[in-house]
């Protein structure tokens, strides 16, 4: 029977990985022109980074055993990319040359990972419902 939910478990840890990238790479975009943070200095860009969820356990004839349970969000980390400077010397961020040291976030690659991330959740909502429904017809020819 636990083997019956494992789609349904694999789509909704997918589901939910993939909903808070889209929350990260939406953070990003708010943040794209921010000059100053409260650790002070520009905003630097963050990346979601998954792995598989393996279940370990011992199956019937005590040997150990990883079955997929799915992925997991594995680290929110800092892009290592070179911060912009923007020569701008009206800004109440310029350094003496008047430059102004911006975020490391490029709208275009953030909307591109914001669709990817949308695909993402929509295939894995695909595949949970394709589950339930096999699983309701198995439950009627069982009938």
């Amino acid at each position: 029977m636990n083997n019956l939910f494992n789609p349904l478990r694999i789509s909704a840890s997918g589901m939910s990985a993939e909903r808070l990238r889209m929350e990260v790479i939406s953070d990003n975009i708010a943040n794209a022109e921010t000059t100053r943070t409260s650790t002070g200095g520009p905003y630097i860009r963050k990346v979601v980074s998954f792995e598989e969820n393996l279940k370990r356990a011992f199956d019937r004839n005590n040997r150990f055993t990883e079955k997929l349970n799915g992925v997991k969000v594995s680290a929110i980390s800092k892009d290592p990319s070179p911060l912009r400077r923007v020569y701008d010397p009206s800004h109440p961020d310029a350094d003496k040359d008047g430059y102004v040291t911006m975020p490391n976030v490029n709208i275009l690659n953030e909307m591109i990972d914001l669709i990817t991330a949308s695909r993402a959740f929509e295939a894995n909502v695909t595949a949970f419902n394709t589950s339930k429904q096999m699983m309701m017809k198995a439950l009627e020819i069982g009938r």
